[in-house]
Protein backbone atom coordinates (compact mmCIF):
# COMPACT_ATOMS: atom_id res chain seq x y z
CA UNK A 1 0.00 0.00 0.00
CA UNK A 2 2.84 2.40 0.86
CA UNK A 3 4.50 1.67 -2.48
CA UNK A 4 1.26 2.52 -4.31
CA UNK A 5 0.96 5.78 -2.36
CA UNK A 6 4.56 6.75 -3.11
CA UNK A 7 4.12 5.97 -6.81
CA UNK A 8 0.97 8.07 -6.95
CA UNK A 9 2.68 10.98 -5.16
CA UNK A 10 5.59 10.90 -7.60
CA UNK A 11 3.22 10.87 -10.58
CA UNK A 12 1.20 13.80 -9.26
CA UNK A 13 4.37 15.72 -8.49
CA UNK A 14 5.78 15.34 -12.00
CA UNK A 15 2.72 16.39 -14.01
CA UNK A 16 2.91 20.18 -13.34
CA UNK A 17 6.41 20.25 -14.84
CA UNK A 18 5.01 18.93 -18.12
CA UNK A 19 2.19 21.45 -18.23
CA UNK A 20 4.39 24.46 -17.46
CA UNK A 21 7.23 23.69 -19.90
CA UNK A 22 5.77 23.60 -23.43
CA UNK A 23 9.09 24.03 -25.25
CA UNK A 24 9.53 20.28 -25.72
CA UNK A 25 6.21 20.08 -27.62
CA UNK A 26 7.11 23.01 -29.87
CA UNK A 27 10.59 21.65 -30.57
CA UNK A 28 9.27 18.16 -31.37
CA UNK A 29 6.81 19.76 -33.80
CA UNK A 30 9.61 21.72 -35.48
CA UNK A 31 11.79 18.60 -35.64
CA UNK A 32 9.13 16.54 -37.45
CA UNK A 33 8.25 19.29 -39.95
CA UNK A 34 11.90 20.10 -40.69
CA UNK A 35 12.59 16.40 -41.27
CA UNK A 36 9.77 16.08 -43.82
CA UNK A 37 10.69 19.32 -45.58
CA UNK A 38 14.37 18.39 -45.57
CA UNK A 39 13.92 15.03 -47.28
CA UNK A 40 11.67 16.74 -49.85
CA UNK A 41 14.26 19.36 -50.82
CA UNK A 42 16.98 16.70 -50.86
CA UNK A 43 14.95 14.73 -53.40
CA UNK A 44 14.56 11.69 -51.13
CA UNK A 45 10.81 12.25 -51.30
CA UNK A 46 8.90 13.29 -54.42
CA UNK A 47 8.85 17.09 -54.49
CA UNK A 48 6.31 17.13 -57.32
CA UNK A 49 3.54 15.71 -55.14
CA UNK A 50 3.40 17.25 -51.67
CA UNK A 51 0.02 15.82 -50.64
CA UNK A 52 1.37 13.63 -47.84
CA UNK A 53 3.63 16.43 -46.63
CA UNK A 54 0.64 18.59 -45.72
CA UNK A 55 -0.72 16.77 -42.61
CA UNK A 56 2.72 16.48 -41.00
CA UNK A 57 3.55 20.16 -41.50
CA UNK A 58 0.00 21.15 -40.50
CA UNK A 59 -0.25 19.16 -37.27
CA UNK A 60 3.36 19.00 -36.08
CA UNK A 61 5.09 22.04 -37.55
CA UNK A 62 2.10 24.38 -37.32
CA UNK A 63 -0.33 23.24 -34.63
CA UNK A 64 2.15 21.83 -32.09
CA UNK A 65 4.23 25.01 -32.24
CA UNK A 66 1.12 27.18 -32.04
CA UNK A 67 -0.01 25.41 -28.85
CA UNK A 68 3.49 25.75 -27.39
CA UNK A 69 3.60 29.43 -28.33
CA UNK A 70 0.26 30.21 -26.68
CA UNK A 71 1.37 28.38 -23.53
CA UNK A 72 4.61 30.37 -23.53
CA UNK A 73 2.57 33.60 -23.61
CA UNK A 74 0.90 32.37 -20.41
CA UNK A 75 4.32 31.78 -18.85
CA UNK A 76 5.44 35.30 -19.91
CA UNK A 77 8.31 33.80 -21.89
CA UNK A 78 8.63 36.35 -24.70
CA UNK A 79 11.22 34.37 -26.70
CA UNK A 80 9.33 31.07 -26.66
CA UNK A 81 5.98 32.76 -27.25
CA UNK A 82 7.22 34.84 -30.18
CA UNK A 83 9.34 32.20 -31.89
CA UNK A 84 6.97 29.24 -31.59
CA UNK A 85 3.96 31.29 -32.69
CA UNK A 86 5.91 32.87 -35.55
CA UNK A 87 7.19 29.52 -36.84
CA UNK A 88 3.73 27.97 -36.46
CA UNK A 89 2.20 30.64 -38.69
CA UNK A 90 4.96 30.10 -41.25
CA UNK A 91 4.20 26.36 -41.19
CA UNK A 92 0.47 27.00 -41.68
CA UNK A 93 1.38 29.10 -44.72
CA UNK A 94 3.66 26.35 -46.07
CA UNK A 95 0.94 23.71 -45.60
CA UNK A 96 -1.68 25.88 -47.31
CA UNK A 97 0.71 26.63 -50.18
CA UNK A 98 1.31 22.90 -50.67
CA UNK A 99 -2.45 22.31 -50.59
CA UNK A 100 -3.10 24.95 -53.27
CA UNK A 101 -0.35 23.57 -55.51
CA UNK A 102 -1.48 19.96 -55.06
CA UNK A 103 -5.26 20.05 -55.07
CA UNK A 104 -6.60 23.24 -56.66
CA UNK A 105 -4.95 23.12 -60.07
CA UNK A 106 -4.48 26.89 -59.85
CA UNK A 107 -1.77 28.51 -61.94
CA UNK A 108 0.58 29.94 -59.31
CA UNK A 109 3.65 32.14 -59.36
CA UNK A 110 6.12 30.82 -56.76
CA UNK A 111 7.66 34.29 -56.57
CA UNK A 112 4.91 35.14 -54.07
CA UNK A 113 5.99 32.16 -51.96
CA UNK A 114 9.65 33.17 -52.20
CA UNK A 115 8.94 36.70 -50.97
CA UNK A 116 6.90 35.29 -48.11
CA UNK A 117 9.98 33.29 -47.14
CA UNK A 118 12.08 36.45 -47.48
CA UNK A 119 9.81 38.11 -44.92
CA UNK A 120 10.38 35.14 -42.62
CA UNK A 121 14.13 35.47 -43.18
CA UNK A 122 14.09 39.15 -42.24
CA UNK A 123 12.45 38.45 -38.90
CA UNK A 124 14.88 35.58 -38.37
CA UNK A 125 17.65 38.18 -38.08
CA UNK A 126 16.00 39.45 -34.89
CA UNK A 127 15.29 35.91 -33.69
CA UNK A 128 18.95 35.00 -34.23
CA UNK A 129 20.10 37.87 -32.03
CA UNK A 130 17.53 36.96 -29.35
CA UNK A 131 18.52 33.27 -29.45
CA UNK A 132 22.01 34.23 -28.33
CA UNK A 133 20.43 35.11 -24.98
CA UNK A 134 18.97 31.59 -24.53
CA UNK A 135 21.36 28.65 -24.97
CA UNK A 136 23.80 27.25 -27.52
CA UNK A 137 21.50 24.53 -28.89
CA UNK A 138 18.61 26.92 -29.60
CA UNK A 139 21.11 29.31 -31.20
CA UNK A 140 22.39 26.46 -33.40
CA UNK A 141 18.82 25.59 -34.44
CA UNK A 142 18.14 29.16 -35.53
CA UNK A 143 21.48 29.37 -37.38
CA UNK A 144 20.70 26.18 -39.32
CA UNK A 145 17.36 27.69 -40.40
CA UNK A 146 19.21 30.92 -41.28
CA UNK A 147 21.38 28.93 -43.68
CA UNK A 148 18.62 26.75 -45.14
CA UNK A 149 16.12 29.50 -45.89
CA UNK A 150 18.14 31.66 -48.36
CA UNK A 151 18.95 28.53 -50.37
CA UNK A 152 15.26 27.60 -50.52
CA UNK A 153 14.35 31.18 -51.47
CA UNK A 154 16.91 31.04 -54.31
CA UNK A 155 15.41 27.70 -55.35
CA UNK A 156 12.03 29.34 -55.95
CA UNK A 157 13.33 32.60 -57.42
CA UNK A 158 16.06 31.30 -59.71
CA UNK A 159 15.48 27.53 -59.83
CA UNK A 160 18.70 26.81 -57.91
CA UNK A 161 19.03 23.29 -56.50
CA UNK A 162 17.55 23.28 -52.98
CA UNK A 163 19.40 20.16 -51.78
CA UNK A 164 21.81 22.06 -49.52
CA UNK A 165 18.85 23.82 -47.96
CA UNK A 166 17.27 20.42 -47.38
CA UNK A 167 20.46 19.22 -45.71
CA UNK A 168 20.40 22.12 -43.26
CA UNK A 169 16.72 21.44 -42.56
CA UNK A 170 17.78 17.93 -41.52
CA UNK A 171 20.37 19.54 -39.23
CA UNK A 172 17.55 21.69 -37.83
CA UNK A 173 15.48 18.57 -37.25
CA UNK A 174 18.30 16.71 -35.47
CA UNK A 175 19.10 19.65 -33.20
CA UNK A 176 15.39 20.18 -32.45
CA UNK A 177 14.91 16.52 -31.49
CA UNK A 178 17.91 16.83 -29.15
CA UNK A 179 16.65 20.10 -27.61
CA UNK A 180 13.13 18.71 -27.17
CA UNK A 181 14.48 15.64 -25.42
CA UNK A 182 16.74 17.77 -23.25
CA UNK A 183 13.91 20.07 -22.15
CA UNK A 184 11.62 17.12 -21.37
CA UNK A 185 14.18 15.01 -19.50
CA UNK A 186 15.82 17.91 -17.68
CA UNK A 187 12.43 19.27 -16.57
CA UNK A 188 11.14 15.91 -15.35
CA UNK A 189 14.30 14.94 -13.48
CA UNK A 190 15.20 18.48 -12.38
CA UNK A 191 18.74 17.61 -13.44
CA UNK A 192 20.87 18.31 -16.49
CA UNK A 193 20.57 15.00 -18.32
CA UNK A 194 21.20 16.51 -21.75
CA UNK A 195 23.07 19.84 -21.65
CA UNK A 196 21.84 22.75 -23.74
CA UNK A 197 24.78 25.07 -23.11
CA UNK A 198 24.95 28.53 -21.64
CA UNK A 199 23.86 31.75 -23.40
CA UNK A 200 26.34 33.15 -25.91
CA UNK A 201 25.37 36.76 -25.26
CA UNK A 202 25.01 38.13 -21.72
CA UNK A 203 24.40 41.89 -22.03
Amino acid sequence: MDNETNSRDIFIKEMPDLSTEPASLGLFGLAVAALLLGVTYLGIADSANNALLIPWVLFFGATAQFVAGIMEFGRKNIFGATVFTFFSLAMYAIALTAYINTFTGASVDTTHYAFGLIAVQLFLVIITAASMLTNKVLFAIVISVDIALPIIIAHYLWDIDGAVGGLFLLVTSALSFYAAGAVLLNSMTEKTILPLGSPIWKP
